[in-house]
């Protein structure tokens, strides 16, 4: 499967997306983008910027691009389609993946959330659905800045459940390795994607809210609670940064200056990065809270553990997605007291 001329389908030019095909296409992979509106008109007028916090600026002429609205001419002569999608298009996007793609086209899921693999499976019985992993952030260059830009903000590798796979994929500035047990790393991620609701609510840049232990207070409660429900199922989270799972809590609870010292890697984040949640509220698009806190109060439900400080901050990022009125700039205060705040 390392061979180079497979044809690749990012199924959704996203953020995410726009960067990991930007990297695959600057590797010489052959890269169909089926992406929407502003993105795809940039990308065809300008080319695509793709750079990282390790210092690589790198540029694609619009002319060396292909990158289409259309399923059909995205995916048809696809081999592999990674899907970028946000959770809630995950079943619209396997419908036009079964319509237009080949019976053989191998499915790979790069998303948040736990369950996007098997949404997939579920609209493409009989077509091979893969779980992936993304771990870092991606920053996206405003509307009107151009060429569009996506940065990589933060470290990591892509991980997939197939080990063939792995000589395809990782390429310059796209890290990619396999690992056996997708499930034990999705809720893994799922523990630190907890907290692309507190930058939302905040409004903050990324590496100011975890440098404020306020913050890191209401991340650590959230983590405990979800760690919790996860026992209670029997689910035991992989180890995929430098902390056991056990310990993410703990380290969070530690003073500022124990934290900056302990927790390097957690604060190497560029000072520009935000969450895709953030951003979901400044573009006054939907969430994916019902995918993350969602998904461990589903789970919390069924074993009968509480989780009320989850709870408590998915009400509120319910309520600044109805208002749309952007990220509503709250205090770590203002979260912690769900009465105040409501």
């Amino acid at each position: 499967m390392a061979n180079q001329g497979k044809t690749i389908a990012i199924a959704g030019a996203g953020s995410i997306g726009c960067y990991v095909g930007g990297c695959l296409a600057l590797a010489g992979r052959k890269v169909n983008f089926l992406g929407r509106g502003r993105i795809v008109e940039a990308m065809r007028k300008d080319g695509l910027r793709v750079s990282d916090l390790d210092g690589r600026d790198r540029r694609i002429d619009p002319e060396a691009l292909a990158v289409t609205d259309d399923p059909a001419l995205a995916l048809r002569t696809a081999d592999i389609v990674l899907v970028t999608v946000k959770s809630g298009a995950t079943e619209e996007m396997a419908a036009l993946i079964a319509t237009h793609a080949r019976p053989d086209t191998i499915v790979v899921s790069l998303q948040n959330g736990v369950d996007n693999a098997d949404k997939l499976r579920a609209g493409l019985p009989e077509r091979r659905v893969l779980a992936g992993m993304v771990p870092f952030n991606v920053v996206q260059s405003p509307g009107g800045v151009t060429p569009l830009r996506v940065h990589r903000a933060s470290e990591g590798k892509v991980m997939i459940e197939e080990a063939g796979l792995v000589g395809l994929l990782d390429v310059e500035g796209l890290g990619v390795e396999a690992h056996s047990d997708m499930k034990a790393v999705l809720w893994s991620k799922l523990l630190m994607n907890l907290n692309n609701a507190l930058v939302a609510l905040s409004g903050l840049p990324l590496a100011r809210e975890l440098a404020d232990r306020r913050w890191r207070l209401i991340l650590a409660g959230q983590i405990d609670e979800a760690l919790a429900a996860m026992k209670a199922a029997g689910i035991e989270p992989a180890r995929i940064t430098g902390l056991p799972p056990s310990l993410l809590a703990k380290v969070l609870r530690l003073p500022d200056w124990l934290f900056g010292l302990l927790a390097r890697r957690m604060l190497a984040i560029d000072p520009q990065a935000r969450s895709s949640m953030w951003d979901d509220l400044e573009r006054r698009r939907p969430t994916e809270i019902d995918d993350l806190q969602g998904a461990v109060l589903g789970l919390a439900e069924r074993t009968g553990t509480p989780a009320p400080t989850i709870e408590r901050v998915a009400a509120l990022v319910r309520q600044a997605e109805a208002e749309k009125r952007g990220p509503p700039g709250l205090t770590p205060d203002k979260v912690s007291d769900g009465s105040r705040s409501a």
